[in-house]
């Protein structure tokens, strides 16, 4: 009889890192180190559609459909002279459930925009910072102190 695995999926999860302070970024290559810093982007990977999706948010300040969000992150990487490789609906689709997995984006309907058109300080600090960071933390002592208890 076949063996079972348990798959081990995290009900959470948040990469953070650590770059040089932003002072001399703006635009859309200070969005870029913001989506490295906290995990949207990888290092290196050239397929950063996340970081025009998430720039288009946040400059438009209105709500958008997946469609609107695909025309201006094509604006956005023509007026940067970039490649237009990863733009298809699912792949936009995918990556505004991304930004909304970390309460980033909320959605009305089909239509897209940053969380109670709160700034994104406002978000990090409520969101991110108090609800989603804290909770992982604490869980993360928890396992620390079972294992500790276990091994006394």
């Amino acid at each position: 009889m076949a063996r079972r695995v348990a798959k081990d999926t995290p009900l959470a999860e948040i990469i953070l890192r650590r770059y040089e302070k932003p002072h001399n970024l703006e635009g859309r290559e200070l969005i870029k180190k913001l989506c490295l810093s906290i995990g949207l982007l990888q290092p290196g990977d050239s397929r950063d559609v996340i970081v025009d999706v998430f720039q288009v948010l946040i400059e438009k300040k209105e709500e958008l459909s997946t469609k609107d969000i695909e025309t201006a992150v094509i604006a956005n990487r023509e007026k940067h002279n970039l490649e237009l490789i990863g733009i298809t609906p699912p792949n936009i689709r995918r990556q505004l459930k991304r930004l909304k997995s970390l309460f980033l984006i909320e959605t009305n309907h089909t239509l897209y925009r940053i969380s109670e058109n709160a700034t994104l300080l406002e978000l990090y600090e409520e969101k991110i910072k108090k609800y989603y960071l804290d909770s992982i933390v604490s869980r993360v002592k928890e396992y620390f102190e079972a294992v500790s208890e276990t091994k006394e």
